[in-house]
């Protein structure tokens, strides 16, 4: 995906939330901010966006979003429902009605028993839970780069669902 077509995305995803009256957050572990780096780039953002988070350590998935421990000791932090938890702790600490979260295997190694490329995204918000695995596949950047527009792609579908959605065309 190329730099304008992840713009059109992230647009998108912030005049859905505006024209619908949503407050979003991210939850991100292998993106390390990259989906929040997305939506703060389109002006503004400011009056849908109310943060992010990055839990890049499986320690702080528990501590800082709530994620279960027993769920994270189980399965490891790469996983549907951790990331599920992902997304709605963010919506409780970030003051949000939409989260996104992102999790998984970016590489060089396996984490957790899980080949590089297995990725987890979420989407969660007013009248839509959705989760998603993916397979990547590339080097590092380009299966973080992948999950980005995985995950905004997601939401904006979820909150296209909704009579009220806007076009992305639209000025904000």
């Amino acid at each position: 995906m190329d730099e304008d077509q992840l713009t059109d995305l992230a647009t998108e995803v912030i005049l859905l939330c505006r024209q619908q009256g949503l407050r979003i957050a991210t939850a991100e572990s292998l993106t390390g901010g990259l989906v929040c780096a997305a939506l703060t780039a389109v002006p503004g953002a400011s009056m849908a966006l109310t943060g992010g988070v990055v839990t890049y350590a499986t320690d702080r998935k528990a501590a800082v979003l709530g994620v279960p421990d027993h769920l994270l000791d189980e399965r490891g932090a790469v996983d549907g429902d951790v990331v599920r938890a992902m997304a709605d702790g963010v919506r409780l600490v970030m003051a949000a009605d939409v989260g996104l979260a992102t999790t998984g295997v970016a590489g060089p190694e396996p984490q957790d028993g899980k080949p590089v490329g297995t990725v987890f995204i979420a989407a969660l918000g007013p009248g839509f839970e959705r989760v998603e695995e993916l397979s990547l596949d590339g080097d590092r950047a380009q299966i973080r780069e992948a999950t980005v527009a995985a995950v905004l792609r997601l939401c904006r579908d979820e909150l296209r669902q909704t009579p009220d959605s806007v076009s992305p065309s639209k000025e904000l």
